[in-house]
């Protein structure tokens, strides 16, 4: 009951092409896009204006730990320094 037919649809399209003329149509739908453009644009930078701009972080570097095997402790009072 509610719901519109393809009839109806197509009478629609008929009367609005009558209305606003066929080159006009195209014009329309263009502008009707930038306008959304411009809308959607503005209302992400709304919603970014409250938030500081943060640098991009770059990736962090795996670190490699050397395994010391229990035999190769050094000695507490040794050292690799030779004598002059």
């Amino acid at each position: 009951m509610g719901a519109l037919s393809p009839w109806h649809w197509a009478i629609l399209a008929v009367v609005i092409i009558l209305l606003f003329g066929a080159k006009r149509l195209p014009d329309a739908a263009r502008s009707l896009g930038k306008s959304m453009r411009i809308f959607k644009s503005e209302v992400k930078e709304l919603q970014n204006d409250g938030k500081p701009e943060q640098p991009p972080v770059a990736p962090a570097t795996p670190v490699q730990s050397q395994r010391v095997e229990p035999g190769t402790v050094p000695e507490p009072n040794h050292t690799d320094a030779r004598p002059a």
